[in-house]
């Protein structure tokens, strides 16, 4: 049960009431953003909450169990700072929300409501639906290693240990000509073997994609020109002369790691383990018998 700040219980005392709804939502990269279904700027706690931003809140659903709570916020794409492409492009993936009820004739007198984040979210043209989970969705996340034959270390963090900035393992480049949607021909990497970005990263630096990350499919070089395909296509389309920086991949098996990487001393994963095939076998006149996959 929460408990209202004096000031505030007064005012819903009175019968009369001036409130509102405040959203402050921060974004994966450190931006915080405020929005208000009041028709006048509202500030507190060093944000700025913005009016007719398009957003307004569906009933708050809860239970008594650990079920995760739920509320919708929809909304028109007609504020400045909430765009498709950054939808499309997931900067509002999983972003921390508060949501506040506020005295707008007295903002010092409110309370939060509840914290949570941004699950998925639908589109469409001209609107969108945000649905903000309460904390109890961290609940329903596995933790915990995975027992499997593959590495499940991400390649280049503190447990796998090899130094994604060592030049062996990372190249600059410059986009030539777009193929595809997300395939693009590009100078600077024809001294790297065929496939050796594949399963890697690739980071904009130049271009509407600058910032961004992608990841990549394919990496096909010949004659001194690298034909690079990503997983996904990018948001914003592929120019001409945009500037990235690509990242070495690992596909995460055990003879990969030592003979690209040399780093078998901190391999992940269990790759001696019995495979699914294991329930299958079965006992046969020529006597083989030796383990082996059938």
């Amino acid at each position: 049960m929460k408990t209202l700040p004096p000031a505030l219980q007064a005012h819903l005392d009175s019968g009369t009431t001036t409130l509102a709804w405040c959203w402050r939502i921060t974004r994966a990269d450190g931006i915080a953003f405020g929005f208000t279904d009041h028709d006048c700027p509202l500030n507190f706690d060093g944000t700025e909450f913005e009016p007719d931003s398009g957003l307004t809140a569906s009933e708050i659903r809860s239970g008594a169990d650990l079920s995760v709570d739920a509320q919708d916020a929809a909304g028109a794409l007609r504020s400045d700072r909430i765009t498709e492409a950054d939808i499309l492009d997931g900067r509002w993936d999983n972003a921390e929300v508060e949501l506040w009820r506020v005295n707008w004739a007295s903002p010092a007198q409110r309370v939060l409501m509840r914290r949570g984040a941004i699950g998925q979210i639908r589109r469409g043209h001209h609107a969108f639906v945000a649905e903000i989970r309460s904390m109890s969705h961290l609940l329903g996340q596995t933790v915990g290693r995975t027992f499997q034959a593959s590495c499940d270390a991400a390649l280049g963090d503190a447990r796998c240990g090899v130094d994604l900035e060592d030049p062996a393992y990372r190249g600059t480049g410059t986009v030539i000509d777009r193929l595809r949607d997300r395939a693009f021909t590009a100078s600077g990497l024809g001294r790297f073997a065929p496939g050796w970005f594949r399963f890697g990263t690739l980071t904009w630096t130049t271009g509407l994609n600058a910032g961004r990350r992608a990841e990549v499919l394919a990496h096909d070089p010949s004659d001194g020109i690298a034909v690079i395909t990503l997983l996904e296509a990018p948001i914003r389309p592929i120019g001409t002369s945009n500037s990235f920086t690509i990242h070495a991949g690992c596909d995460k098996r055990i003879a990969t790691c030592g003979a690209k990487f040399g780093n078998v001393i901190n391999f992940r994963g269990f790759p001696h383990i019995p495979g699914q095939d294991t329930i299958l076998r079965y006992a046969t006149s020529d006597g083989g018998h030796d383990g082996g996959v059938l």
